[in-house]
């Protein structure tokens, strides 16, 4: 049975992993106001040049592009973007999960995030590059990462191109969601993550034309690579959100555990403090019994 200074030991210890977890969770919820409002800000640019590029393809014509051309063979090409800490719940486990049912045969795998690349390295399986993005991400590190894909894809050995990501639903809910990356195909844009996002088949309908100078072919060439660099940016801002949300809930999960544990030592602490002043009193009274 545990003596009282073994208790007062525990709550000391558990106060102390109380502070910090409180510490962080205001951390984190600063970062995840940020972090969420970035991500949200993003999503009518996004919805925007998605309708853009829907009208330039529904009036392309015969239009042909590398990063458009679909293909029957080659290996198939996963993303993995990640975070690059933990304490943010079940976050990366549920992402990874999904990793893990790629066919690691015929998968290369792109690591974004250290989690992820740690990820392929314990399951030792083909890693193909790996790289990191800030705290705030930069449109410059999401341009490195397509300018690779766009590079890999276009050297013709790879049949299609596939994007793991945490889609930022709400601070209480993230899921992981697998994109098509490339072959561009039809522009959708981020339909699941964007409220609004229109199709190509409903652009093809609207009443309204544009003009496109010089060509709607030329149009679309030039913004295709800008149109792939935005989406792996916005891919990493949903995840960013999802990973500050998840690390604040986690931490204020962890501070009401800490506080529930500190109230349940407490109680047992003066159950056996108390236990202890019984017996002490009870050797009193036998002694004064005995005596007189």
């Amino acid at each position: 049975m545990a003596s009282t200074r073994d208790i007062r030991r525990r709550i000391k210890s558990v106060k102390n992993t109380a502070q910090i977890t409180k510490a962080m969770q205001m951390v984190a919820a600063s970062k995840m106001r940020r972090a969420q409002q970035t991500a949200l800000a993003g999503r009518p640019y996004a919805t925007l040049m998605n309708q853009m590029l829907g009208e330039v393809t529904a009036n392309s014509g015969e239009f042909s592009h590398p990063l458009i051309d679909k293909r029957d063979s080659g290996k198939r090409v996963l993303v993995v973007i990640s975070t690059d800490k933990g304490l943010c719940g079940a976050l990366n486990t549920n992402l990874l999960r999904e990793a893990a049912k790629a066919d690691s045969a015929t998968t290369q795998f792109v690591a974004v995030g250290r989690k992820a690349s740690q990820f392929i390295a314990r399951t030792k399986r083909d890693l193909a590059a790996e790289f990191t993005y800030q705290d705030v991400p930069e449109f410059s590190d999401a341009r490195a990462v397509s300018k690779y894909l766009q590079e890999l894809y276009l050297e013709g050995e790879v049949q299609q191109i596939d994007v793991l990501f945490t889609n930022f639903v709400s601070t209480l809910t993230q899921h992981p969601d697998r994109r098509v990356f490339l072959p561009v195909g039809e522009i959708t844009g981020l339909e699941a993550s964007i409220e609004g996002a229109s199709s190509t088949t409903a652009l093809e309908e609207s009443s309204l034309e544009f003009q496109f100078e010089p060509s709607a072919g030329d149009v679309l060439g030039n913004l295709l690579p800008h149109y792939l660099n935005y989406q792996i940016y916005q891919l990493l801002l949903e995840s960013k959100a999802s990973e500050h949300s998840a690390r604040m809930v986690a931490m204020k999960s962890a501070t009401d555990n800490a506080h529930s544990m500190i109230k349940d030592l407490t109680l047992e602490y003066n159950k056996l403090r108390q236990a202890s002043i019984t017996n002490e009193l009870l050797e009193i009274s036998s002694a004064s019994l005995a005596v007189g």
